[in-house]
């Protein structure tokens, strides 16, 4: 069967899960569709109209697998923005104008977009999107509808409106605040139900399925009206043959005035980070570990988006907390998308009628709790365990957006990076000299291990991660990858937290992913995703261990080992060997020593050359003092440069009676019987059956390396494995 009839085949195995998957968040889509819709001061059946759009067209066109589009949590700001400056029409022209912009991201390839802003400036953002949400929505949802300048002036009503709650002589304003505390409990208590067949119906749907029960209650048992205040809830929404035949006016009129285009590029920068940084998280939660095709998802969501303003609806972005919704219920392609449109299309038909007994105090809270979580206390205090200089682009730009607006705090927030960076390397000409450019090497070392390294130089940040990125993402996850900033001055934290995913995603689909050369970086906390820059001679070893260093210490706990993160300038004991006659030990680290100082791995740093020849290199290597007389003599694996210089005259040694270890290995020496004689038979079947290794002897001990650059922790484990099966072998000379 072909590679496309198998797929095909597997498509419709799985496409009763992927329908179920999709009614359970279309059983989501739909509340959150209708809040969403009215804190943007928009139709409530806008943000349906724009989950059912964006479902189809992207479930068709996209390039994503796992992910669910609708309307998106960090565009209600913004759209609000947009209908109070240009009315209705003209929101729905600006919403139009952005979809065409997201489409022209999509054919420039700017699917990397989000990559070109710092990580704690988007989760400032974000927050500040939270705050947004939450400090408008909070009123409404204790039954008190207040307009405001700003959002800071809407949180600094916050306790006043409590207080109005408490004294309420209003019975509908009365039923309104409850009804809005009720759906608050129940957004905060029910993840903690640990049952899966509650779980069956999400919290925001049993918000809806309580909400209109209530008033058949009202309705049939007590033959009263809905005691909820009539202002306080759902107004008439339009049947699904209305939506079809009446669409809505589009005004271009203000096509050429400046809040036009200011709606228009915040909408087109919200929606394409919030829609790329929610592919990126949802990748990583693929049970089949697929990547996302980024640029033809923003034409899909760009195509989707135009087609949404056209008929009513809001922006068009892919949306975490559904996505992961729809994973955790067995999704596992774009079927449930779509399904997830189709579920939300059949309740339209059937029960648009029924949505208007939902109070607006219920949707609110949903969206008050949404706000709540994306700025979270608990985020603050992640954010400073990172550093402290992340805390002060993360109140910047949160500061900047909740009092200017989006644009200009996302810009405040990028403009704070750069100036920390700038006074932390003090050095801005060499700093900007490399900011957009580094040099990143990448090339696959051996064909039979799949094993890639990339070599980073100078200076990595959120402003040229793009260039890493692409290497990376060019490598499968089943395959082993080194990554080497050894001979890179300045890692920032955006580089460090998306590496971080990189780990995670190769890990899981059996590969290896290892970052070495921050050995000699300093940072300023123990977190992982912390900001590095080598410094001359780093203090707080032994404080902020690398994830490296932290293997390594484990390593050396198994290996009954003492491990040492710090410098040592005493490398005499490379002196004899012929390797270290050409180039300068400057200093070993990370040392794994046994007791009695007879093997020790380390890494080097040693120079070769001189002036502007000078180059420093960094490498793992491994010593082994074996207390007694052997040959003098170097071992390596046969190159076609060996053959080169043996037509010159310089010779290896080989032997008749193994062809095969002749062929493969290059051995020299100068005593040339010793040699022979001291390779034995198990010596050279110990070889011939190992992976290769530069092997030096200087007479009385080894030194064992692989590659000249930083080794892994696997390859650490396996230099460590060779040496002491090795010794074990090597003939006794006495």
């Amino acid at each position: 069967m072909t590679p496309k009839k198998n797929n095909i085949a597997l498509f419709f195995k799985q496409l009763p899960k992927n329908i179920f998957s999709g009614f359970v968040v279309s059983l989501i889509a739909l509340p959150l569709g209708l809040g969403l819709a009215m804190a943007s001061d928009a139709p409530a059946i806008a943000g349906v109209i724009t989950a059912i759009v964006g479902g189809v067209i992207v479930s068709i066109l996209g390039g994503s697998h796992v992910t669910i589009t609708g309307p998106g949590n960090g565009l209600v700001g913004v759209t609000l923005v947009a209908i109070t400056a240009l009315g209705l029409e003209g929101a729905f022209a600006a919403i139009i104008c952005s979809g065409v912009l997201i489409m022209l991201l999509g054919f420039l390839r700017m699917g990397n977009l989000a990559d070109f802003f710092p990580s704690s400036a988007i989760q400032g953002m974000l927050a500040a999107i939270g705050l947004i949400i939450l400090g408008k929505q909070f009123h409404i949802m204790f039954g008190h509808k207040i307009t405001r300048d700003n959002t800071i002036d809407y949180l600094v009503e916050i306790p006043f409106t409590i207080n109005d709650a408490l004294h309420y002589e209003n019975t509908g304003l009365i039923y309104a605040a409850i009804a809005g505390l009720i759906s608050l409990a129940i957004m905060i208590f029910y993840p903690k139900l640990r049952n899966k067949y509650w779980h069956l119906i999400p919290a925001p749907m049993w918000i809806v399925v309580l909400s209109i029960g209530f008033s058949y209650y009202f309705e049939l048992a007590l033959h009263q009206d809905n005691p909820i205040a009539k202002e306080y809830m759902i107004p008439a929404i339009p049947t699904f043959a209305e939506i079809t035949t009446q669409l809505p006016k589009i005004s271009f009129a203000k096509i050429g005035s400046l809040a036009f285009w200011g709606s228009v590029l915040s909408l087109t920068l919200i929606a394409s980070i919030e829609s790329l940084l929610s592919i990126k998280a949802v990748d990583k939660l693929d049970p089949e570990r697929r990547r996302s095709n980024v640029n033809r998802d923003l034409k899909a969501l760009g195509l989707a988006t135009i087609g949404s303003g056209f008929v009513g609806g809001l922006n068009v972005v892919t949306v975490i907390a559904r996505s992961s919704v729809n994973v955790n219920n067995g999704g596992s392609n774009r079927s449930s998308n779509f399904s997830h449109a189709f579920f939300l299309v059949i309740f339209i038909v059937v029960f648009s009628s029924q949505l208007t007994r939902i109070p607006l105090p219920a949707l609110m809270a949903i969206l008050v709790y949404t706000g709540y979580k994306l700025a979270s206390p608990d985020l603050i205090k992640k954010i400073f365990s990172v550093g402290k200089e992340q805390l002060i682009i993360f109140f910047v730009t949160l500061l900047i957006t909740l009092k200017f607006g989006l644009i200009l705090g996302i810009t405040a927030g990028v403009i704070t990076t750069i100036i920390i960076h700038f006074i932390i390397n003090k050095n801005v000409t060499l700093f900007l000299r490399h900011w957009i450019k580094p040099n990143v090497l990448m090339f696959k070392e051996d064909d039979d291990k799949s094993n890639y390294y990339v070599s980073v130089k100078h200076f990595c940040t959120f402003a040229n991660f793009y260039r890493l990125k692409q290497k990376l993402n060019a490598i499968s996850t089943d395959n082993d990858v080194i990554v080497d900033f050894s001979m890179c001055d300045f890692v920032d934290h955006t580089v460090m937290e998306n590496l971080n995913n990189y780990q995670s995603a190769f890990t899981k689909s059996g590969g290896h992913f290892d970052i070495v050369g921050l050995d000699m970086h300093d940072a300023d906390s123990k977190h992982p995703f912390a900001l590095r820059k080598i410094v001359a001679v780093p203090t707080l070893f032994g404080y902020n261990l690398t994830k490296r260093q932290e293997n390594l210490e484990t390593i050396a706990k198994d290996y009954n080992l003492i491990y040492s993160a710090d410098k040592n300038k005493n490398t005499v004991f490379l002196d004899p060997f012929l390797f270290f006659k050409t180039k300068q030990p400057n200093y070993i680290y990370n040392e794994l020593e046994d007791v009695n100082a007879n093997f020790k791995l380390f890494d080097i740093e040693f120079s070769e050359g001189e002036f502007i020849a000078k180059e420093v290199v960094r490498t793992s290597m491994l010593h082994i003092d074996l207390n007694e007389t052997i040959p003098v003599f170097s071992l390596d694996r046969e190159t076609i440069m060996d053959k080169v210089y043996a037509i010159a005259g310089f010779t290896d040694i080989n032997f008749d009676d193994h062809q095969d270890f002749s062929k493969r290995f290059h051995l020299v020496g100068e005593n040339i019987v010793d040699i022979k004689a001291f390779f034995t038979n198990e010596l050279i079947h110990f070889f011939e059956c190992n992976p290769y290794y530069h092997i030096e002897s200087n007479g009385s001990s080894l030194l064992i390396f692989s590659k000249q650059r930083l080794a892994s922790t696997k390859e650490i484990k396996a230099l460590l494995d060779f040496g002491k099966r090795l010794k074990v072998v090597i003939p006794k000379t006495h």
